[in-house]
């Protein structure tokens, strides 16, 4: 078996591996990067309706889930969403704003792949695709990893391999292996911004529904989302939904309030003392689209004059509106989640250099790491900063 020596090896070749094998290369030092797949970057390509939401202009240490909230303050001062734009805007790749911060390529997720291959050549980055790594293990001052065919050697080892969402274009637990070989802890691993799914009956009214898109406001505790919610054939999905699903906890309630911007009760009472003949269907059908407007109010068992209506019963009726408390039965899982909760614990890890603070050269950066960014380009920013930070010091 050939053996190899490098600088750095770097296992993944997705947004945070690129990231660090591009900065590690441009330090002068020897970088492999290798990657099972054919095919380089491929959740880049397929995030953000094949346009990348590469980053978010309020990107926030706030806007992540970990078991230390301050972990990532180091790697985002370090790099910021202002420092990878810098580096869109030297590509001449053009972009948009979408809403919330949200920004996106405005032709293909495409350039951004290329934008990080062509940067990796500059820095005379190895890229070896299609390579099966067998073994991965510590050998004298550094590590090796083996392959099908070879042995390769390195100061310094980088594990880049991601998390376990979207297992169709190559996700797995080998970032998770590697850890638990170097006796590192792993918090839990969950699916993330992914769909949630119901019992019957209430999959039953989504169904009814599917294709019908709200503004509301879902909340689980404390922590809520006020975006786009949408009714599926398998349950609920839409950002709001996503965003919830990162807090939410299996036997759990969320609330959701398919009618923010209105004190429904408040208002149903002033209208029944100012229109009093109005049709009650007809009222609920002004605030939410009639297809639901008409299933709450049958549910609700309400009908006719709004006057006929006692308070008790438009409380009951407001409250389905405002407050509609329900139990998910679980969420879509992995096949659709966009990203993974939980991974490598992060008080294994130096904030500020990413490194395993019992390995010295041995380095996770990424989603396999106990990070979790809001929906909205935060989680890339996470790669592209924990990334930078672990080329720094690789």
């Amino acid at each position: 078996m050939n053996t190899e020596a490098y600088d750095v090896i770097i296992v993944g070749a997705g947004a945070a591996g690129m990231m660090s094998a591009i900065e590690a290369g441009k330090r002068g030092r020897k970088v492999l990067l290798v990657d099972h797949s054919k095919k380089i970057g491929e959740k880049i390509r397929i995030s953000g309706g094949g346009r990348c939401n590469f980053t978010n202009i309020h990107t926030k240490p706030n806007k992540f889930i970990s078991q230390n909230p301050k972990f990532v303050i180091s790697a985002l001062n370090q790099y910021t969403q202002n420092d990878f734009i810098n580096l869109i805007k030297k590509h001449n790749i053009k972009f948009h704003e979408k809403k919330l911060g949200q920004l996106f390529c405005d032709e293909s997720a495409q350039q951004i792949i290329d934008m990080l291959l062509l940067e990796c050549e500059k820095a005379n980055v190895v890229l070896k695709k299609e390579v099966i790594v067998d073994d991965v293990g510590k050998k004298d001052e550094g590590y090796f990893i083996t392959t099908n065919s070879n042995q390769y050697i390195a100061n310094s080892l980088i594990i880049a391999t991601g998390g376990l969402s979207i297992p169709k274009i190559g996700a797995s637990n080998f970032g998770y292996e590697v850890a638990k070989k170097f006796d590192l802890d792993i918090v839990e691993t969950l699916p993330a911004l992914v769909p949630l799914t119901f019992s019957e009956k209430i999959l039953a009214k989504c169904k009814e529904l599917a294709g019908l898109s709200v503004e509301a406001v879902v909340s689980f505790k404390k922590t809520f989302f006020e975006e786009g919610m949408l009714f599926t054939h398998r349950g609920l999905s839409g950002p709001s939904v996503l965003q919830i699903s990162s807090y939410w906890k299996l036997g759990d309630n969320i609330n959701i309030n398919l009618a923010p911007k209105l004190n429904l009760f408040q208002s149903l009472e002033s209208k029944k003392k100012l229109e009093p003949k109005k049709d009650i269907n007809l009222i609920i059908s002004e605030i939410l689209p009639k297809r639901l407007a008409q299933i709450i109010c049958k549910e609700n068992e309400v009908n006719g004059n709004i006057c006929e209506l006692s308070s008790k019963k438009i409380k009951q009726l407001s409250d389905a509106i405002n407050s509609w408390a329900i139990n998910p039965t679980g969420s879509e899982g992995y096949r659709t989640a966009e990203v993974t909760l939980g991974g490598v614990n992060t008080n294994e890890l130096s904030s500020k250099t990413m490194m395993v603070k019992k390995h010295p050269g041995l380095f996770f950066i990424g989603e396999v790491v106990d990070v979790t960014g809001h929906l909205g380009g935060y989680n890339f920013q996470w790669a592209w900063s924990s990334g930078f930070v672990a080329g720094q010091y690789a």
